[in-house]
């Protein structure tokens, strides 16, 4: 089946519409907030979604420039998540508003116009055009939540709430790779209900080891934006077991989780 480009573009619309809403309501003092990932504040989740808005659109359009930035991250000890935060802090509201938008634009500009058969480079290997849009939806949605959270609010249910529970369902071998286990050789069915009901199902029928609960749970789950405890998901098999206490859709070493609410 051939992508739509377009549409998933439509669909990170609308979640860029739910984060500028956000945003574009905050007082100056709100930026300084603290966000439920622990020491990073309202603007430091601003900076890094502009920052890796702008490292994606440098890959899908100058792959040799993209590769130097890369190549060229300073060895100090600190994740390029962190390095990012920490170069960023000090700039004003104003300054990451503006950032913010500028970077969103031209990401939604450079995928309209992308071929689906281009091959983005990032921080591992390289992606589809299709798995990097999905990835800034994921993104945008994981950090869209801290951003509500800290500012007491809510963040809305898209159609794009689907995209990020396929990169989550399909990530399972990332997750055992990310925490240096063997990647299983069995089969895990997802099977997530909808906000309407309807049933998503990523794996085949047969599978022994299955997932079932609800798709925001598990969205939740995968961007470690909650503790398992706090959901209503059910593994059945050893293997869907471990995955869902691992789980995690980034790419990069084994993020520190959310602490049970419970």
């Amino acid at each position: 089946m051939a992508v739509d480009l377009g549409r998933m573009c439509d669909d990170l619309a609308l979640e860029s519409a739910a984060w500028f809403a956000l945003l574009d309501a905050c007082a100056d003092a709100d930026w300084a907030r603290p966000t439920p990932a622990p020491g990073w504040s309202v603007a430091d989740q601003v900076s890094h979604l502009a920052h890796f808005d702008d490292m994606t659109v440098l890959g899908a359009l100058d792959r040799a420039a993209f590769e130097h930035e890369r190549e060229h991250q300073p060895v100090d000890g600190d994740r390029i998540t962190e390095r990012v935060a920490k170069a960023n802090r000090g700039r004003a509201p104003a300054d990451l508003l503006a950032w913010s938008h500028r970077a969103r634009a031209a990401l939604d500009a450079t995928f309209r116009a992308l071929d689906p058969s281009t091959r983005v480079p990032w921080f591992g290997p390289d992606l589809s055009a299709a798995a990097a849009l999905t990835a800034r939806i994921m993104e945008t949605w994981a950090h869209g939540h801290d951003v509500a959270d800290a500012l007491g609010a809510s963040w809305p249910v898209t159609p794009a709430l689907r995209h990020v529970a396929h990169i989550g369902a399909r990530s399972i071998p990332n997750a055992f790779r990310a925490h240096g286990r063997p990647v299983p050789e069995v089969p895990v069915r997802v099977e997530l209900t909808g906000p309407d009901g309807d049933v998503w199902v990523w794996g085949p029928d047969d599978a022994i080891d299955v997932v079932t609960g609800p798709a925001l749970d598990l969205c939740l789950l995968v961007t470690q934006r909650t503790h398992l405890a706090d959901t209503a998901l059910v593994a059945r098999g050893p293997v869907a077991g471990e995955w869902l206490t691992i789980a995690q859709a980034f790419a990069g070493p084994p993020g520190a989780g959310r602490p049970p609410r419970t």
